[in-house]
């Protein structure tokens, strides 16, 4: 083989250790944060760390484009640059061992920084798992580039050869007449007798044993972190929840028109939407769970466990919920039956009064163990509207991905300013004082919901025969109530849809039309008029700063 072709070969099994090598990093560092916290992970942590330092333009394309599975996405291309950057740190270590070595660890110290810089950060000891995996990455870089590139001492020549010129039969007799045995695991490696150097089949019998080391540390990390779900998966099914003391008043006959493709006007917990940036979703214990309200103007700070919750009145409600992320017509919005504990009662307890009666305070900021905080008008969180820490959700416990033990959700209100989860701190202050995670980010400080409507059926670009076609789908103004809906096919006039009966106004309303249509292409759009009197605007908007507007609309073809 030629001199290139061989350095070809080496080169591509260095790239192929750095690989190996980043990772065993990870296992390393995966291991590590079992042992600390979960959440100081290095792709967690540098996750969490892109999505706080995500425009918010960019997040909503990263949903519009991706769904629910944003997360994921965000997951895998992280990985997809670890490797990259593995395979090139594993490539340049043929050449310059050192330096590539260096800089695998300088990587882990940015893995480090990423976790101390996120919001949830518990101090030096997240640090730790990502420093842990980029010195053991940069140790087996080393051991394994060292394999390929450095050859071994030449034995020292006997007398009779000094001076001679070196031949193969020297060469065997200095290195004791035959080829030195090296152990490697279970078997024997020849080192070459001319070149001293060991074969590169030693270098794959290393990588494949590192790598198969490192896969049993990511299966202990994954036990260890199994061990915690379990834990907390067993106290969220020892929790019985109470009757209500409120029970949620009857809903109308006919509130929901079990029309096909029509959604449901109870939304199936499984399938209810989740819009949120944690990238491990936490699993807490119900027992150990606690909950903090302090601050400007609390004469009595509380400090709740889940049992005092429980022991509280509990009401029980239908609410909608929307998230600020729902582009018009989008899928972001649900509604389901809600159980907890009023805020308003609870912070009137602390001795918390609203702004228009004093109060010092017009900001409610909820912190959740993830780090997020979300801030919430103090006068409208105690406006009388079923303001909640949540629960239950539809007769069960929260799920974990809906913010077991305890949420927050408070009905008119876009998520991102009233929907915390996995919350444990109530703070209050003002808004001048304190701009909450997304008010970062340049999404507004207030964000009431916007009167939206939606056509479920027919579907973008359906066929459907000519003749009687139902046109159906839902509106919603939560804590307004949606007083009429109209249809118009293509630029003909408005007409009005058949309502179904109305339920509690915090939740959205079925509406249908029965369309007598033509043959041909046709556009359907649908407009919403709430009870304030107000009728949707037309004019299309973004979802940032403060939710989408405009008109939803689709196209069908009538055969």
């Amino acid at each position: 083989m030629s001199t290139r072709s061989t350095a070809v070969v080496t080169g591509a099994l260095a790239a192929c250790g750095g690989l190996v090598a980043g990772y065993s990093a990870l296992a390393v560092a995966e291991l590590t944060a079992a042992a600390v916290r979960p959440e100081a992970g290095p792709v967690t942590a540098v996750g969490g760390a892109v999505i706080d330092r995500t425009p918010g333009a960019v997040k909503d394309w990263a949903i519009r484009s991706f769904g629910t599975d944003d997360k994921l996405v965000l997951q895998l291309g992280i990985l997809a640059l670890l490797a990259l950057f593995a395979l090139a740190t594993g490539a340049l270590a043929a050449r310059h061992r050192r330096t590539a070595c260096v800089g695998v660890a300088l990587f882990g110290a940015v893995g480090a920084q990423a976790a101390l810089s996120r919001p949830d950060s518990v101090g030096v000891t997240d640090a730790v798992p990502s420093l842990c995996g980029g010195l053991a990455g940069a140790g087996v870089l080393y051991a394994l580039t060292t394999l390929l590139t450095r050859p071994a001492p030449p034995a020292a020549p006997a007398p009779e050869d000094q001076g001679a010129p070196r031949t193969p039969a020297r060469a065997q007799r200095e290195s004791g007449g035959k080829a030195t045995l090296r152990r490697w695991g279970s078997g024997l490696v020849r080192r070459d007798p001319v070149t001293g150097r060991l074969p590169r089949r030693a270098f794959v019998l290393a990588a494949a044993g590192t790598a198969a080391v490192a896969s049993g540390l990511g299966h202990l990390a994954r036990r260890v972190n199994a061990t915690t779900v379990a834990e907390a998966t067993a106290s969220r099914e020892a929790v019985r929840l109470p009757p209500p003391d409120s029970p949620a008043p009857a809903l109308p006959r006919g509130v929901d028109l079990r029309l096909p493709e029509l959604t449901p006007y109870t939304t199936g917990t499984e399938d209810f939407y989740r819009v949120d940036t944690a990238l491990r979703v936490p699993y807490l214990d119900a027992g150990r769970w606690r909950l903090r309200l302090h601050g400007e103007g609390v004469r009595s700070p509380l400090v709740l466990d889940f049992q005092d919750l429980l022991r509280r009145p509990l009401v029980e409600r239908d609410i909608t919920m929307t998230c600020v992320s729902n582009e018009v017509g989008g899928p972001y919005v649900g509604s389901a039956r809600w159980l907890g504990v009023r805020l308003k009662e609870l912070l009137e307890e602390a001795g918390v009064r609203p702004p228009s009666r004093g109060g010092r305070a017009d900001q409610l900021v909820a912190r959740s163990v993830d780090g997020m905080t979300i801030g919430t008008p103090v006068e409208t969180v105690m406006d009388g509207r079923d303001a909640l820490l949540a629960v239950g959700m539809n007769g069960r416990p929260l799920p974990f991905d809906h913010g077991f033990p305890v949420r927050m959700l408070v009905p008119g209100l876009y998520g991102y300013v009233s929907a915390c989860k996995w919350i444990e701190e109530l703070e209050l202050t003002t808004f001048d004082a304190f701009d909450a995670y997304w008010v970062k980010r340049d999404w507004a400080a207030e964000a009431p919901v916007k009167t939206q409507s939606r056509i479920d059926t027919p579907r973008p670009f359906a066929r459907p025969t000519a003749g009687r076609v139902t046109v159906a789908g839902v509106a919603w103004a939560q804590h307004k109530g949606i007083a009429r809906v109209e249809v118009r096919v293509d630029d003909g006039p408005w007409q009005g849809a058949r309502l179904a009966p109305e339920g509690p106004v915090d939740t959205w309303r079925q509406w249908s039309w029965s369309w007598r249509a033509a043959p041909g292409q046709h556009t359907l759009h649908v407009r919403a008029t709430d009870r304030t009197g107000r009728t949707q605007t037309p004019k299309r908007t973004r979802t940032v700063p403060d939710g989408a507007s405009g008109h939803h609309s689709v196209v069908v073809t009538v055969t």
